[in-house]
């Protein structure tokens, strides 16, 4: 077979996607229809805890130890940050996850097919052992 592979068409490489733009900008969408809901912010302005909270997140995905490859941050099994601030972060996300439907479908959809994706291939692993 050694012989005969020379001339069998070589597999495609699977291309790696980098999610971090994507999830970069969910976060901060979400960020910003909670911080308008509960600390009365307007624009792109966001409140000095949001503020900080946003600058941990961001920080904490450049250095992801999943890389460009990383899951989405809600269904990731990894704390990338405290235990309070873990708690604050998921608590935003769920807040905000009801409006962002409304402001922002597509960008809501896609990132709902990202987590079932996530959920069913923990489960799909999680069978195999």
């Amino acid at each position: 077979m050694g012989f005969l592979s020379r001339f069998l068409p070589k597999p495609k490489q699977v291309p790696i996607k980098n999610n971090m733009p994507k999830e970069k900008k969910h976060i901060k969408a979400s960020f910003l229809i909670h911080c308008h809901k509960h600390h009365d912010t307007s624009g792109d302005k966001l409140c000095p805890k949001c503020t900080a909270l946003l600058a941990v997140v961001m920080v904490k995905m450049n250095k992801c130890p999943y890389g460009v490859t990383k899951p989405i941050c809600d269904s990731c099994d990894r704390s990338c940050f405290g235990a309070a601030q873990t708690k604050e972060f998921l608590n935003i996300m769920k807040s905000a996850s009801g409006k962002m439907m409304f402001r922002h479908p597509m960008m809501a959809f896609k990132h709902k097919l990202a987590s079932l994706g996530a959920t069913y291939a923990k489960q799909k692993a999680a069978n195999k052992k």
